[in-house]
C-alpha cells in the first residue's frame, strides 16, 4: 500500500492562548507507515483584544451566548488569515485540518461529556478556498472517551520504533497550558493522558505578581530565584486529580484562578520568586511520577515549557538516570509539534482513517475524526486508504521516493 501525498495544512491555539501555531506538512503511506515531511511552520500572535476575550471567556469567568458568538467568529477570522498566511509562505495545500481554540472541556467524576473548541471553520474554508476538517474532539467523547490528548495519535506511531531499539518505555511530553505524556513501549502498549498544569497556573502566576505586564515567567527567571515552599507545594499535590487513573484528561476549567487562590488560602505570604518556584515543582514533580510509574528511560519533550530553563532543570532533578531529549532531536520541530499533529489528525480522516487510540482516550473503539467543510469547489475525497496504519516517520524534504 502506497499512496500519493497530500499537503496539510494543521491549526490550533494551545491553552496558553499564546497566537495561532500553524503547519504544512505532506503526508502520504508507504505499506503500514505514515510519512510526514515538514514543510515549514509559523506563529502568528492572536490580535490583543482578541486574546483578552479569549482569556475572559475561560472558566471561572462568567459567559454567555452572545460572547461566545462573537469569539467564535473573531477567532474563526484569525485562523483564516493564519491559513492564508501559511499558505502564502508554504504553498498550497489540499486540506486544512484546525484544531480551533477550547474554551470548555466538560469532565464530571472522570467522564468527559461535552467539549467546546471556538473557531468557525466556514471562515477558513471561504477565506483559503480550501476544504477544512475540524471538530476534532467529540467523536471519541461520544464514544465513551476523553477527546484528549489526541498527541498520543502521533506519538504512538512515532516512537514506536525508539521504544523497540530501547527494548524500555519511552514517553512524548507536551508542555503547553496543561502537561500530557504518551507512554509507548515496544509491544505497541500505549497510554496516553493528562498529568496536570504546565504552563496553565505558571502564566496565571506571572502575570499576577508583575501586575499583568507579563504573561509568562519568561526564561524561568522568577522560579530560578526562588525556593519551593513545601506547604504550598504538599498542598496542591493533594488534588484527587493528580491521584485519578487514567485515562483522564484536565483543563483550565480545573486549573485557573480560583483554584490557585484556593491553595494559598491561609497560608504565610509567598515571594514572586518562591509562588513560581514551587508551581515550577509541581509540573515537573507530577510529569515525573507518572514517568516512574510506567518505567520511563526516554523522555520526548516538545511545547512552550519545553523553553522555560526552570521548568527542565526541575524535570532533570526529579528525573534522574532519564534521557531528555526534545522532538527536534529526532527531526520533528517542537515549534510546530501540535500543529504536525493536527494536520496528521486531518490526513487521517481525510483519508478514512480513525484518528484515536482507545488505550490513549478511553473510549470504546477507535473513531473517524471531525466534521467537513467544504472549500471553494465540491469535496473530492480520497479512495479510503485501507490496511492498518502502526508507524509514523518524519522525512526530510527531497528525502521522499
Amino acid at each position: 500500500m502506497k499512496t500519493h501525498g497530500f499537503r496539510v495544512l494543521g491549526l490550533l491555539s494551545g491553552t496558553s492562548v499564546d497566537g495561532i501555531d500553524v503547519a504544512v506538512a505532506e503526508l502520504h503511506a508507504e505499506r503500514d507507515t505514515v510519512v510526514l515531511t515538514p514543510l515549514g511552520e509559523l506563529d502568528v500572535p492572536f490580535a490583543a483584544e482578541t486574546r483578552e476575550a479569549v482569556l475572559r471567556a475561560l472558566p471561572p469567568n462568567p459567559s454567555s451566548a452572545e460572547a461566545l458568538t462573537i469569539l467564535d467568529t473573531r477567532v474563526g477570522q484569525a485562523f483564516a488569515e493564519a491559513a492564508a498566511q501559511g499558505i502564502a509562505e508554504h504553498g498550497p495545500v489540499d486540506v486544512i485540518a484546525s484544531l480551533g481554540q477550547t474554551v470548555f472541556h466538560w469532565v464530571e467524576r472522570g467522564a468527559a461529556l461535552g467539549t467546546l473548541q471556538l473557531g468557525q471553520p466556514a471562515w477558513i474554508a471561504e477565506r483559503t478556498g480550501t476544504p477544512v476538517v475540524a471538530d476534532l474532539r467529540i467523536r471519541d467523547i461520544t464514544a465513551g472517551g476523553q477527546g484528549a490528548p489526541l498527541a498520543g495519535t502521533l506519538d504512538a506511531l512515532w516512537l514506536r520504533g525508539l521504544a523497540e531499539e530501547s527494548g524500555k518505555p519511552v514517553a512524548a511530553l507536551n508542555l503547553g497550558g496543561i502537561a500530557n505524556i504518551t507512554v509507548v513501549d515496544g509491544s505497541g502498549t500505549v497510554l496516553a493522558y493528562d498529568t496536570g498544569p504546565a504552563n496553565a497556573l505558571l502564566d496565571l502566576a506571572a502575570a499576577r505578581v508583575s501586575g499583568g505586564e507579563q504573561h509568562a515567567d519568561v526564561d524561568g527567571k522568577l522560579a530560578l530565584a526562588g525556593q519551593v515552599r513545601r506547604d504550598l507545594l504538599d498542598r496542591l499535590l493533594a488534588d484527587p486529580y493528580f491521584a485519578a487513573a487514567p485515562p483522564k484528561s484536565t483543563g483550565k476549567e480545573h486549573f485557573h484562578r480560583d483554584y490557585l487562590d484556593t491553595a494559598l488560602a491561609g497560608l504565610p505570604p509567598l515571594s514572586p520568586e518562591d509562588l513560581l518556584a514551587t508551581l515550577t515543582e509541581l509540573t515537573a514533580a507530577t510529569v515525573a511520577a507518572e514517568c516512574r510509574r510506567h518505567g520511563v528511560a526516554t523522555v520526548v519533550g516538545s511545547g512552550g515549557g519545553m523553553r522555560n530553563p526552570a521548568v527542565t532543570a526541575a524535570l532533570a532533578a526529579d528525573l534522574p538516570g532519564v534521557a531528555l531529549r526534545t522532538s527536534d532531536d529526532l527531526g520533528l520541530p517542537a515549534a510546530g509539534k501540535e500543529a504536525y499533529l493536527t494536520a496528521l489528525l486531518g490526513w487521517l480522516s481525510w483519508c478514512g482513517v480513525p484518528g484515536t487510540l482507545p488505550s490513549a482516550t478511553g473510549a470504546r473503539g477507535p473513531r473517524l475524526l471531525g466534521a467537513l467543510t467544504p472549500g471553494a469547489h465540491p469535496l473530492n475525497l480520497p479512495a479510503p486508504l485501507g490496511g492498518t496504519v502502526t508507524r509514523l516517520r518524519v522525512s526530510e524534504v527531497g528525502a521522499r521516493g
